[in-house]
């Protein structure tokens, strides 16, 4: 590599300035006093796990995300997280261990080996929550809610939500006694929307025609509120377990549309199929071609270390929460202190930043740039009392 191009970053992996820096940290701190004040405790997990634990039940998509390394005490496989929430449930059914429901909250980076979309960073800041130990469906009213209340506080507007129900796809399979490859292919088939191909999968591959007719309808039930009473009537006689999921989300939908949201549904629509386990959701506004954040239920996730419980949560990019949001801009700079050895001036400074002041102080013989300091006022000694006189 020349000197040139020692400056180049790997593709998907990008730095933030200190401008911008101040915009997350802010954002992060005003999120995680967000679900402070909603009973949700900040955990910090490691960097860094034994892969036996870090990946245990997540699935072949975090698998290929994850960066490996040797210990080189132990001699073992390590990985760098791709994903905190794994990290959540060790944390809960090992560490904490508490018998009610536990409501857990976390803020740091994750790093992905690619990009999981086009021009998406593989060094995203992951923020988001938790909620162990409560099966009813007032968890997942409450978790959306505060996800919902996210989305205010990182000033989004105009947000669209996602709602649908795994256990509706994964009841109308129970019975249909197709491998794991044929059930991926159909799952590939409704995450593509390909209407004839999947028509034409289903008459070669399910020979059950009433399972066949409502694995077609399933690309077709997507709309607002009004596509539950449609699936009620299309998928009627379904299994037990299908229409109990149908029940399940008009409830949950019912008592998210109070805050006046935007609501889509689509039942054909299985954004982590193999990982989550009830409702699922997501946020989109206009513009964005992809979700700002994502989140559902997720039962079994603690089973890999000894004691599953039900679980739900969600998580978001803060810097894509920056990027998107509207806030209104901080416009109080800082003060610069010119360079002295005036004890009284130093004095003056400690008292300035002890009422939370910005004050740079300046060097001997520096160059000053005000604006590339960031201050807008200096400390300026008159006729032997230091006075703040706006900067130029």
């Amino acid at each position: 590599m020349s000197n040139v191009d020692r400056w180049l970053l790997p593709d998907g992996v990008d730095e933030v300035l200190p401008e911008q820096a101040q915009v997350v940290e802010h954002l992060r701190r005003q999120i995680l006093d967000l679900y402070n004040i909603w009973g949700y405790d900040l955990i910090i997990p490691p960097m860094i796990e034994f892969t036996e634990s870090l990946l245990s039940g997540s699935g072949s998509d975090l698998d290929l995300m994850t960066f490996r390394v040797t210990d080189q005490l132990s001699g073992r496989l390590m990985g760098i997280r791709a994903d905190i929430t794994p990290q959540t449930a060790r944390m809960d059914a090992h560490s904490l261990r508490r018998q009610g429901p536990s409501r857990l909250c976390y803020a740091g980076t994750v790093l992905h080996t690619r990009p999981r979309g086009p021009l998406e960073s593989r060094t995203p800041i992951s923020i988001g929550v938790e909620l162990f130990g409560e099966a009813a469906l007032s968890a997942d009213i409450e978790v959306i809610e505060l996800f919902l209340q996210t989305l205010r506080t990182s000033g989004v507007d105009q947000v669209h939500l996602d709602v649908g129900h795994v256990d509706i796809f994964r009841g109308l399979l129970a019975g249909s006694h197709l491998d794991a490859d044929n059930e991926s292919m159909l799952f590939e088939l409704l995450q593509r929307k390909a209407s004839a191909e999947l028509n034409d999968w289903i008459n070669l591959n399910i020979s059950d025609k009433k399972l066949g007719g409502w694995l077609k309808a399933l690309p077709g039930l997507a709309g607002s509120i009004e596509v539950i009473g449609a699936a009620k009537k299309a998928l009627n006689g379904a299994p037990i377990a299908v229409m109990q999921a149908i029940d399940e989300l008009e409830k949950v939908v019912d008592a998210v549309a109070k805050t006046g949201v935007s609501i889509h549904i689509d039942l054909g629509e299985l954004p982590g199929y193999h990982y989550h386990t009830g409702v699922v959701f997501a946020g989109y506004v206009q513009g964005y071609g992809k979700a700002l954040g994502n989140g559902g239920r997720y039962d079994h996730v603690g089973e890999a270390f000894g004691r599953s419980r039900p679980a739900t949560g969600f998580a978001f990019d803060l810097k894509t929460l920056v990027v998107q949001g509207e806030r209104p801009e901080n416009t109080v700079g800082g003060i610069f202190v010119p360079y002295t050895s005036d004890n009284e001036c130093h004095h003056q400074v400690a008292v300035l930043r002890s009422q939370g002041n910005r004050v740079v102080q300046g060097f001997q013989d520096q160059i000053v740039d005000l604006l590339e300091l960031k201050c807008d006022r200096q400390l300026v000694n008159i006729d032997g009392k230091y006075v703040i006189q706006s900067g130029t």
